[in-house]
């Protein structure tokens, strides 16, 4: 029969603290995802702004390219949770909230193509601030609760502009929720990861 070891004060500190970095360290977002949408959304954006206040059309629906970048977010969730070790409680409820976001934006969406809003980008930029915001409270991440805030102010904003102004608020929004709040994702994870 083996007998247990018993832990001296030091070693079950020692054995706590690997526990809680393991867990730390697995619940880092590497900020793929806030990346990817930032620069998708402000791509799309500047380019409809474009059209919009040069007069020209690309030939095809730049916001097409969203639904078909859905295919890379697929892939980098799937590879994320691959490498995960453990998965905590506000994971899954992030993954409810920002679940709950898409199907809203595919609602909007399939809103704005049965009816002509001129304010549907004010409703867009009020739909990406509640993920966005809550994602920062519930992490204690900052940027991405001013993110949130930007997002919002920006949807009030929208309603005193031309299109092609709101458009740009649109890129604002997106810089301001993912991108910004990716890079800075982005550095603590690949400096968690050279630790």
């Amino acid at each position: 029969m083996l007998e247990e070891k018993q832990l001296t004060e030091k070693e079950s500190l020692a054995l706590i603290a690997s526990m809680i970095n393991k867990v730390k360290n697995s619940c880092i977002d590497s900020g793929i995802g806030p990346l990817f949408w930032g620069v998708m959304i402000t791509i799309c954006s500047l380019i409809t702004f474009a059209e919009s206040n040069f007069h020209f059309k690309l030939g095809f629906d730049i916001w097409i390219l969203s639904l078909i970048a859905l295919l890379p977010q697929i892939f980098f969730t799937w590879r994320a949770k691959k490498e995960k070790v453990f998965i905590a409680h506000d994971e899954t409820m992030m993954n409810y909230v920002w679940g709950t976001f898409t199907v809203c934006v595919f609602m909007l969406s399939f809103y704005n193509s049965k009816t002509e809003t001129s304010n549907s980008i004010a409703l867009y930029m009020m739909v990406f601030g509640i993920p966005t915001f809550i994602t920062g409270g519930i992490r204690n991440f900052k940027p991405m609760i001013l993110g949130g805030l930007v997002c919002w102010i920006c949807s009030i904003a929208s309603y005193y502009v031309s299109f092609a102004n709101g458009m740009l608020l649109m890129a604002l929004s997106a810089v301001a929720a993912w991108l910004i709040p990716g890079i800075i994702l982005r550095r603590r994870y690949l400096k968690m990861k050279h630790v």
